[in-house]
Parts: C-alpha cells; sequence; structure tokens
C-alpha cells in the first residue's frame, strides 16, 4: 500500500537475530573443518533462555514504543499523486495526555535539502481546529490538487517547486486534540486551553525527537498562522523555560504569519487597513474616527451611537469582500450578511462563547452541491474548489490506510472543525513575544497585503507597542526576480545574544523557501 512501519522492520530483524543466536549456540565445529548442529544438554537451555530474554526485551520495547506512540509510517507512494514521492514522507500518532488517551496526528516531510542539518519546523495550522492538511496541501507543503485539470473524480495530487520543505524538515501537526485526525480516547482529552495546547505541544515535540534523534541538534522552530499566531509563542515559551527533560530541545526561534496577536490590534487595524486599500471612502474613514474617538485600538464604549453607525456604514459597503483576500472572489460559502459583527466581531469574553475565540471559517459542507464544481459554477481561483477536493481526498478508505489512521478514531474528516472544547484563556501574547525575543530567541513575523482578517496594519501596530528601535529600513525583497513586498527589521539587543524580529509584508501570505531560507541562516543578523 506505498507505506511500511518501522514495527514491521524491527520485528524481521528481531526475528532474525533470535534465530541467529539459537543456531550459533546450537552448534560446534568438527575436527574436518566442517559445521554439525548437535544437541547440547548446556547450550540448548541456554539458548532457549536467551530467545525468552531477547522476545521479552523486544515486546517490552514495543509496547513502550506503542504507548509513545511511536511506529514510523514511512509513505513511498499515495493515491492521486502518479509515481513515487520525490520526497520523505512520514505519518503517525503522538500520545500527549496518556491519563484520557489523546494522540495527535502528524505528516513529517524532510528536507529535500540537507535533512541531517537543515532546521526542523513544527507547523501549526490556525483555526483553532484547521488540519495540518491544510499546511501541507495549500500553504507551505510541497503537494497541491490540480484544481485547474479536476472536472470529476478522484483528485490529482501535483508537485509544488516552492515548498518550505526545499530548505526545512517539517512536521504538520494535526492540533489541537479534535482536529484532523488526532483524537482522544476520552471526552475529557478534548477539553484544552490554549496554555494547555502549548505545554502539549512541546510533550509533542519531546517525544517525537525521543522517537526521532537524528533530527535532536537540528535548529527547531515552532511556526503557524492565523489562530496560531497565539498558540506559536506559547509554545515557543513553554519549551523555552522548561526544557529540562532528555532530549534537550534545540529551540532556535518562532515564526508567525497573518498572525492573531492581541485583540486591540487584531481589531483595530480593520478600519485603517480598508481605508488604505481603498475600500471605504475617506468621508466613511473619517466618519468612523471622529466616532470612535479617533483610536481604533481602543475598545469603542457600546453605548457611543455615533461609532456604532459608523462601523454599521462600513459594513454595508464592505460585506461581501472576500476576508482572507481581498482581490480574491468570495465564492462557496455564503456571503456575509451586512451587520456590524460580520467584520468587527469580537473574538472572546462574551457570555455565549464561554471564553472561546475562533479564527476559522467552516466549509459548508452539508451544503447541495458542495462537492459538484460544475454545479456551482465557481470560478478556478476560488479556495472553496481546493478544500472540496480535499474531503473527497482525506475521506478515502485508501488513503487512510496509507497515512496509518487508526480505524474507528473520527468519523468524517473536516478541514476546520469548530472545537467546542477549547477555552481560549489569554487575550494577548505581546509578553510572550517580548520574553522570547529579550531571551535572545530569534522571531519571523509575516504578512501577506491583502488580508482583512489579519491585517497588516494592525501587525505593525502591536510591533511597534513593543518599542524596540528600528535597526533596518523597509527595503524590497525578491521571490522569481520579481518585487514581492517590503522588508524592516527591528532590533532588542541582550548582552551576549540578539533577538532580531524581522517583519516581512507581501502578497504572498506564506512567503517563498527562498526568503524563509535566508531568514533560517541567519543572514538578517548584523
Amino acid at each position: 500500500m506505498g507505506r511500511r512501519t518501522r514495527d514491521d522492520m524491527l520485528g524481521g530483524a528481531a526475528v532474525a537475530m533470535m534465530v541467529a543466536s539459537a543456531s550459533a549456540l546450537s552448534s560446534s565445529p568438527t575436527s574436518a573443518g566442517h559445521r554439525r548442529h548437535r544437541r547440547s544438554p548446556l547450550l540448548l537451555p541456554l539458548a532457549a533462555a536467551l530467545l525468552i530474554i531477547v522476545i521479552s526485551s523486544f515486546w517490552s520495547s514495543a509496547a513502550a514504543a506503542a504507548r509513545a506512540g511511536a511506529g514510523r509510517n514511512v509513505i513511498t507512494h499515495i493515491k492521486g499523486f502518479e509515481g513515487p514521492l520525490p520526497f520523505h514522507l512520514e505519518t503517525g500518532y503522538v500520545e500527549v495526555d496518556e491519563e484520557h488517551g489523546a494522540r495527535l496526528f502528524y505528516y513529517f516531510i524532510a528536507s529535500e535539502r540537507n535533512p541531517a542539518e537543515d532546521p526542523l519546523i513544527l507547523w501549526i495550522t490556525g483555526g483553532p481546529g484547521c488540519s495540518a492538511l491544510s499546511g501541507l496541501l495549500f500553504e507551505i507543503g510541497p503537494l497541491k490538487f490540480d484544481v485547474a485539470g479536476y472536472t470529476e473524480g478522484f483528485p490529482r495530487l501535483v508537485y509544488f517547486e516552492d515548498s518550505w520543505t526545499k530548505v526545512s524538515n517539517v512536521i504538520f501537526l494535526d492540533a489541537p486534540v479534535g482536529t484532523g485526525f488526532s483524537y482522544s480516547r476520552d471526552e475529557a482529552g478534548l477539553n484544552v486551553s490554549l496554555t494547555g495546547s502549548g505545554r502539549q505541544h512541546h510533550t509533542f515535540l519531546r517525544k517525537w525527537l525521543t522517537e526521532h534523534p537524528e533530527f535532536a541538534s537540528n535548529p527547531l522552530y515552532i511556526g503557524g498562522d492565523s489562530y496560531s499566531g497565539y498558540t506559536v509563542p506559547v509554545a515557543a515559551l513553554d519549551i523555552a523555560t522548561h526544557n529540562t527533560g532528555h532530549p534537550k530541545l534545540n529551540l532556535a526561534g518562532y515564526l508567525v504569519g497573518n498572525a492573531g496577536t492581541d485583540d486591540r490590534y487584531d481589531t483595530g487595524g480593520k478600519v485603517p487597513f480598508m481605508h488604505g486599500m481603498g475600500l471605504i471612502s475617506d468621508e466613511l474613514y473619517e466618519a468612523a474616527r471622529a466616532g470612535c474617538g479617533g483610536d481604533f485600538y481602543k475598545t469603542p464604549d457600546p453605548a457611543n451611537a455615533r461609532c456604532a453607525t459608523a462601523m454599521m456604514a462600513i459594513n454595508m459597503v464592505t460585506f461581501a469582500v472576500n476576508p482572507v483576500h481581498i482581490l480574491e472572489p468570495f465564492c462557496g460559502a455564503a456571503v456575509r450578511a451586512p451587520g456590524v459583527s460580520s467584520i468587527f466581531q469580537g473574538y472572546g469574553g462574551d457570555g455565549a462563547g464561554g471564553g472561546r475565540r475562533s479564527m476559522l471559517v467552516q466549509d459548508d459542507v452539508g451544503r447541495p452541491g458542495f462537492f459538484e464544481k460544475k454545479r456551482l459554477g465557481l470560478p478556478v481561483e476560488c479556495r472553496d474548489n481546493g478544500y472540496r477536493l480535499s474531503y473527497i481526498w482525506a475521506d478515502d478508505p485508501e488513503v487512510r490506510e496509507t497515512l496509518g489512521i487508526h480505524e474507528g478514531s473520527i468519523g468524517s474528516w473536516s478541514r476546520c472543525t469548530m472545537l467546542t472544547h477549547f477555552t481560549h484563556d489569554l487575550t494577548t501574547v505581546i509578553p510572550y513575544h517580548v520574553n522570547l525575543t529579550k531571551a535572545g530567541y530569534r522571531a519571523l513575523v509575516y504578512n501577506g497585503d491583502h488580508d482583512l482578517d489579519m491585517t497588516y496594519v494592525g501587525t505593525q501596530e502591536w510591533i511597534r507597542s513593543i518599542g524596540y528601535p528600528i535597526v533596518s529600513d523597509w527595503r524590497p525583497w525578491f521571490a522569481n526576480r520579481q518585487v514581492a513586498g517590503e522588508e524592516g527589521t527591528q532590533l532588542r539587543s541582550t548582552g551576549p545574544r540578539s533577538a532580531r524580529p524581522c517583519w516581512i509584508d507581501g502578497p504572498q501570505q506564506q512567503g517563498s523557501s527562498d526568503e524563509l531560507g535566508v531568514w533560517e541562516s541567519a543572514q538578517y543578523i548584523l
């Protein structure tokens, strides 16, 4: 089925070793120089004892590996891709909550350049609750769906040349528990908070590196986008402050893209962004600025009728804009109804939400015709086209068998799941950024410049709030010999080590492998 497990190989090796040991102990040389087997009253019991010891040792190790979620599932062929995969792919589970049997599922793709020395990135897709397949198939991974060529039947996968796996080893993780193929034996294992998920990511890495010691010395980075702008610094700081176990994690830094950070800036940057991008008029902008007290980064008074009226007017003229990418058609999912909450909805703290926060948009899988491209008549550039193909692919029995999905662990796969048991227990992670960069860890913060959900305006504003001086002004950066955006750098000196949060802006939300490689190689450091 295009895969083989490490346990299969270990089992064969153990049996061969036991047979060889018994054969050697039950034979003796003859004077003629030949070997003949004869029963020895002394050696045969010893051989039997050795067999028992070896068998006992092997199964004890296997049981321990199973408890840790081990068992490498190396995949060479996958349904939908023609021929052998041109990269190393491995999948598996790691148990992060033994009491409740919570297991996180991962896809590991080794660097196509130099896996022994290239950095190791743990990639956490946003949501919370969006599968690692979103990151792998739609963002930074080496596989994409052939959306333009799809008409019907099973979707075709194609190789993506500009993957981050060109320069890095990447673990794509289904997290928190309940995301993608990750699951819990007990329902109580689904009760995870933002800070708790950070600890589980730490546990995952420690167990994964125990099973993959060949990567223990590689520089380690934690990365993610959207809601994972909260998760990543929380996980990174948990590692940085509790890095006492074995193996010691070689944390080098972290990276976040189009990242949620703090409600004040995540929401407050929207109106200035819309004005700067020409989505609202000068008159509307000035009315909102005056009505809301001139500061969009402070929560407006609910009783402020002037502010509410201005925000309603802005919503009425922008409700049909795609918030993920303002130049893309807003298709597939239902267009947002005009209203105050459609763009400026508060994410946390309301009674109904119980402190939960979510940035995910669930796919409308139940809508008639969701899986029928021709019936919907959507243009190729609609993201929903690729999203629909991911459901067909991930729910295919052969694909699940190849991936090594535990039978009965989940029902139908979902690209983004509403995690009703997840608790957003932090209102800001800016202090986490400060603590990490003061400690000398490297940070990369980047944004696409057409994202209305997580605007580059809000990102720049929270970075400025830290107070780090600018040491490198804006300058263009290039991808494929074309200007792809602008970059700037702020520096905080901390004695013998310096942290350099590097800010990148451009139309590509995920950047390119070239730009990532330059940052990872520390060429930005003065």
